[in-house]
């Protein structure tokens, strides 16, 4: 429907995806955390000077609005990533400002390191102790993301879908 009017209106419209809702009700599902693990004692949160790395990363960005957009959540909300022996970050997640987790990235040459699961675990505790809800949107064709969220405790809203737009692109 949203096409069909924006297309009578000559209004430009691209349809981003379709997504899950995954939340967690409960963090003491979440793994513990080995404290002397390598990768643990790496956390940190990311800064301005990283910005354009997670632009190029991030599936919707690449531009100045992505640009944008994540300066203001790296600059006002919470942000969690894994550092390497430079400080320059190889896996990370955001919080959108709407609270939602979101943006989780890891470097290609770093994955199956178990960094999403620390990540993850790590920001959802932190933001559950402080009285936010903890949740996410998971694209529908993202099965690696479901698969991670389900097997960390995240449980899937069947009752909401969503599809995400962008009108005057």
């Amino acid at each position: 429907m949203l096409k069909e009017i924006s297309s009578s209106r000559g209004v430009p419209v691209r349809e981003f995806t379709l997504v899950h809702l995954m939340t967690l009700q409960d963090p003491s599902l979440l793994p513990e955390l080995t404290v002397n693990s390598d990768a643990v004692t790496r956390i940190s949160s990311l800064n301005e000077s990283h910005i354009d790395l997670v632009n190029k990363t991030w599936k919707f960005g690449g531009d100045e609005k992505g640009y944008k957009n994540i300066k203001k959540l790296v600059s006002h909300f919470p942000t969690c990533c894994i550092i390497d022996e430079n400080g320059q970050p190889v896996s990370w997640v955001l919080v959108y400002d709407y609270c939602a987790l979101g943006m989780l990235y890891t470097l290609p040459e770093y994955r199956g390191k178990g960094y999403a699961k620390i990540l993850i675990s790590t920001i959802a505790r932190r933001l559950h102790a402080q009285g936010y809800p903890v949740y996410c949107f998971i694209e529908e064709e993202n099965e690696l993301s479901y698969r991670l969220f389900k097997n960390l405790g995240f449980t899937e809203d069947p009752t909401y879908k969503a599809a995400w737009f962008e009108f005057n692109h």
